[in-house]
């Protein structure tokens, strides 16, 4: 599942990164600095007994002096001093008072986003305190007090911030983004409904996967077999798919293939053209038909004429000889000349049967490029004409249910599937890698 969606996780974490980049870079940096304040009783001279009972007593009072330290009394007196232009309550919220466990010290920090300033509220804090517990603590009519409240550690300036935490924004950034851009892989990995797999494909189509057809991005740029070095993967894909027509049907020998797709986009114009050139590589006589009379792509493919082609032939307004085009590739092309306005009525007529017929009896393979099935039925007309079907279907895009309508389509005229070709299957972790293709058997596989 990571092989298929790690551009998922790794979108997912980037954008983690980023966001946590921009809040450091834009987050206001915060300072902060501590002082000390040490809690005792004045005991000096009495028994152990009272000794104790003093620390005791002093143990028990100072989370209370913590807890006054943000008292709003305290607060105004340290603005006071330091004439700050705050309200008690926003002081307040700079100044976190603590005692650590078992001791008698109030530990006071302070966070500015100046320096400076958390270091004079600190001090300040700190001395207005002790003042203030020894005022607190002092029976009335007496100016002495029990308790005493010593400044032990002064108010340090520290030029270090302490937030933004870089590295520690970026740690749990790279975590939440991990964990949400693994759960967002399983969310999209379930819910995922398009074929990805051999058996995927089979169990969609109920027909044999003829070949798989790896990515290739240079494809827009050389799309024909004729344009790329021999050895590539992608001519072995098509001689695999050439091989394996040979034992679709041992009595029958079928000669024409009508190739389709459940809808646009899948690759089966580049299907039908490259596999008509690797038949003709093998020295067969091969006719490519451009069926497709509503968005037709043969002709610009191969930089053929398309004005004169299967329409002009059916209406009469060409013969056949003069509108069949040789490539040099070794392939005859038959473009569909200009677009009627009426296809499917057209690719029904008596002519197009006895047209398709004769091309069958003349060429040793006919190879007719359709329509998508599921917008118009085309395709299934023309594959009435032909021996059979080959449908093309794009890993990761055309889901089960388009191939199962499809499918339906073609079994609706009594049309014969003979299976489907893989296209786009991607190499990142695929067992239909042909870059080693000298060390590959390959299988045509058939559902019992």
């Amino acid at each position: 599942m990571l092989q298929r969606r790690w551009k998922t996780v790794a979108s997912v974490i980037a954008a983690a990164l980023i966001i946590a980049a921009a809040l450091a870079v834009t987050a206001t940096p915060i300072y902060h600095s501590t002082s000390k304040v040490f809690i005792s009783t004045d005991a000096s001279g009495a028994s152990s007994v009272d000794q104790y009972s003093a620390a005791l007593f002093s143990t028990a009072r100072v989370q209370s002096y913590a807890d006054l330290a943000t008292s709003g009394e305290l607060m105004e007196k340290v603005i006071k001093e330091l004439k700050l232009n705050l309200t008690p309550d926003e002081l307040s919220k700079k100044i976190v008072a603590t005692v650590p466990t078992n001791t008698v010290i109030i530990q006071i920090e302070v966070r500015d986003p100046s320096a400076r300033v958390a270091q004079q509220i600190a001090q300040s804090e700190a001395k207005q305190l002790t003042s203030y517990i020894t005022d607190l603590e002092a029976p009335a009519g007496s100016s002495s007090s029990p308790i005493k409240a010593t400044i032990t550690d002064k108010a340090q300036f520290d030029g270090s911030p302490v937030s933004p935490n870089i590295t520690l924004n970026i740690a749990i950034a790279l975590l939440m983004g991990l964990l949400i851009g693994f759960a967002l892989a399983v969310l999209r990995d379930v819910l995922d409904t398009t074929v990805k797999t051999h058996e995927d494909i089979e169990e969609a189509v109920d027909a044999p996967v003829l070949a798989h057809v790896g990515y290739d991005p240079n494809v827009p740029r050389s799309p024909l077999l004729t344009d790329r070095d021999a050895d590539a993967g992608r001519a072995e894909s098509f001689r695999l798919l050439r091989t394996n027509l040979q034992f679709l049907d041992l009595d029958r020998n079928p000669r024409s293939f009508v190739i389709t797709s459940s809808v646009a986009g899948e690759g089966k114009t580049s299907t039908s053209v490259n596999l008509a050139i690797a038949l003709a590589q093998a020295g067969r006589r091969v006719l490519l038909v451009d069926g497709d009379l509503r968005r037709p792509h043969v002709a610009k493919l191969l930089n053929l004429e398309s004005a004169v082609g299967l329409t002009t032939v059916l209406v009469g307004r060409s013969e056949l000889s003069a509108s069949i085009q040789h490539h040099n590739s070794g392939v005859d092309v038959l473009s569909t000349g200009p677009i009627p306005p009426n296809p499917t009525e057209i690719l029904q007529s008596l002519a197009a049967r006895d047209l398709f017929k004769l091309l069958h009896d003349t060429y040793d393979n006919l190879v007719i490029d359709a329509p998508p099935l599921l917008p118009v039925a085309d395709a299934a007309i023309l594959a009435t004409d032909a021996d059979g079907a080959i449908m093309v279907v794009r890993h990761g895009k055309t889901t089960k249910e388009q191939s199962k309508q499809a499918v339906a389509r073609l079994r609706t005229v009594g049309a014969h599937l003979f299976g489907a070709v893989a296209n786009m299957t991607p190499r990142r972790g695929s067992e239909y890698n042909y870059e080693g293709y000298h060390t590959y058997t390959p299988q045509l596989t058939r559902k019992s």
